[in-house]
């Protein structure tokens, strides 16, 4: 019978001992390679430099001229009980964001602090970010005891003093005890320095820990990391792939995918260079045939229908833990990166700022300065799916980039309703209910050799987009493409006839109605040419609410006249329509959704 998995995060100040916990739990277990242990010490010996248990882990040259972690190591143990990972977090206040990537895929974690140097700031820092990683399973380990001649008195003064901070962050330690990682004392068996001391060695209190075994009941959850298509030798399979967070899934079970809505079976499980299997678990990276084809994009979350559904929106009450040269400022692009979603994304509202050391709250909330721990309503370009940290800590956790730097992470505490809210439920509907023929979007793309792709020209009235549309349609139906153009004008005047009536005009209406028929040509597989004036980000919102496919936004003119957030700006002072439509195409290109 196969052991209990279990991943567990070391974090601690720099220098509080991590490494040397990690290299000693593999040398008391007899898990290091054979001939490992002798060979690290005799080349400390021809070195000159004294043996420490460190340096078995420290595989990196950095690492060893500097003497710090800078990156997220792993070992693998085993007890009795079950097999670890055992993930060591930087503990140096610049290499914080390699720690929580340590931690977000940990089930439990051990605070090191070292005896004779106290609590520090880190200390504090790590707890609140495993508390905002949602991890509950978490042992104190009061380390270097030896250095203070194992001292109780020592002990119980540090143990008291970081107790009373963790108190104030919610976070209820399962155990506390003391140890020497360098001597071995308290690592695999109970130590004789410290008599005063009967509680658990390192090892019983990993084997305390609870398995996540309730992972296996929770209700299914798989970020999709990315579709593939094989073609070799007749494979005419796409792969849904991406790794189980939670839940069990088996061929034949109807699955969901949000924000989307879309439904299908789950025809085999596969795994690399191995037959399909019947079951996929927590933890697994695995991929999925489905039986009917339809259009997934990577970031939706895979669920199981009738289990409980994950929410998706645009707006999101979130605790963020900033970690960035910048202060996090209301107003300013970033990007979210959640499961496989990266979406742009700015802070509509900062509600409360924390000092992550000391738990002060003073001054004003205008940004959140680096090391700070904010409250924060975050706004997205797109809905994103995603569950509370209390449903699912897993697919609550994302990271912030900021010019292309992981500069913060965080926690959804909860999901706020959004203008496209109403829209995004009918939207999921029509996908749920959505009847696919014997065609599906990959043969599609295949026969016409391009993706579908709506693009929206849009800007003050006479600056040339109506011209410009009507001549990229041309160049493209030259280069035998499936294209066509459609003014909103069209749209208005037929479809949306009604919602032009004098009083009873409903904007929002006409561009859903718009979004719903741009959506049949996306699905018939073409590329779609839309000009409309002067339209606004809640334009855009809405219309990328509707479709399933992609778009890119165009603003025609020298000056913004609206808040829309457009992809590219065609300017009408030096306007050339050859070398715009020259343009469009080498990003139709880039976009690979035509490919010669």
């Amino acid at each position: 019978m196969k052991k209990e998995d279990m991943n567990i995060v070391i974090v601690g100040h720099v220098d509080h001992g991590k490494s040397t916990l990690m290299g000693r739990l593999l040398a008391d277990t007899d898990s290091l390679p054979q001939g490992k242990l002798e060979q690290v010490k005799e080349t400390c010996r021809r070195n000159s430099k004294p043996f420490e248990y460190a340096f078995l882990l420290d595989a990196l040259k950095d690492e060893q001229s500097q003497g710090i972690t800078i990156d997220t190591a792993r070992c693998f143990f085993k007890t009795e009980k079950r097999d670890y990972i055992i993930l060591d977090a930087p503990g140096h206040i610049e290499f914080l964001k390699n720690m929580i990537t340590g931690a977000a895929r940990a089930s439990a974690a051990l605070l090191m602090i070292d005896a004779k140097e106290g609590v520090q700031e880190n200390s504090r820092r790590h707890a609140y970010m495993l508390s905002m990683l949602g991890i509950k399973q978490i042992a104190v380990v009061i380390n270097k005891m030896d250095l203070v001649d194992y001292s109780q008195e020592v002990f119980e003064k540090v143990k008291a003093e970081y107790l009373e901070f963790l108190k104030q962050i919610n976070i209820q330690p399962k155990f506390v005890l003391p140890v020497s990682a360098f001597q071995g004392e308290n690592i695999v068996k109970p130590s004789d320095k410290m008599p005063w001391y009967d509680g658990m060695d390192i090892l019983q209190v990993l084997d305390g820990f609870e398995c996540e075994e309730e992972k296996d009941k929770q209700a299914f959850r798989m970020p999709v990391q990315d579709v593939y298509k094989f073609t070799k030798n007749g494979d005419d399979r796409r792969i849904v792939a991406g790794t189980i967070e939670s839940g069990t899934i088996r061929p034949g079970d109807e699955v969901v995918f949000y924000p989307s809505g879309k439904k299908s079976h789950i025809k085999t499980i596969e795994t690399f260079n191995a037959p399909p299997i019947l079951e996929g678990k927590p933890g697994m990276a695995i991929g999925f045939t489905i039986k009917e084809q339809i259009y997934i994009t990577r970031g939706e979350i895979m669920a199981i229908k009738g289990e409980m559904e994950p929410k998706s929106s645009s707006r999101i009450a979130a605790n963020v833990f900033w970690l960035g040269k910048k202060p996090l400022a209301p107003g300013k692009n970033y990007f979210l990166k959640i499961g496989g979603e990266k979406v742009r994304m700015e802070i509509e509202e900062i509600k409360g700022v924390i000092n992550s050391s000391n738990l002060s709250s003073e001054g004003d909330f205008s940004v959140i300065e680096k090391n700070e721990v904010g409250e924060v309503v975050i706004k997205t370009e797109k809905p994103i799916a995603f569950d509370l940290v209390e449903e699912n800590a897993a697919t609550s956790r994302f990271v912030i980039v900021d010019e292309y730097e992981i500069a913060g992470g965080g926690i959804i505490t909860e999901s706020l309703v959004d203008d496209e809210a109403d829209i995004r439920t009918s939207t999921r509907l029509r996908n749920y209910k959505w009847e696919t023929g014997e065609v599906d979007s990959e043969t599609r793309i295949d026969h016409y050799a391009q993706r579908p792709r709506l693009i929206l020209l849009t800007g003050e009235k006479n600056t040339g987009k109506k011209e410009l549309a009507k001549a990229l349609e041309k160049v493209l139906i030259d280069k035998g493409r499936y294209v066509y153009y459609m003014g909103i004008g069209s749209y208005l005047y037929g479809v949306g006839a009604d919602t032009k009536k004098p009083g009873k005009e409903d904007h929002k209406e006409q561009i859903r109605r718009f979004g719903e028929v741009a959506n049949l040509m996306l699905d018939a597989g073409m590329i779609l040419i839309v000009t409309g004036t002067n339209m606004t980000e809640s334009d855009r919102r809405i219309i990328k609410t509707v479709i399933q496919g992609d778009m890119d936004v165009y603003w025609v003119g020298d000056e913004y006249t609206t808040d829309i957030r457009a992809d590219h700006q065609l300017p009408d002072s030096e306007f050339d329509y050859n070398k715009n439509i020259a343009y469009i195409i080498e990003q139709l290109r880039k976009s690979n959704t035509i490919f010669y």
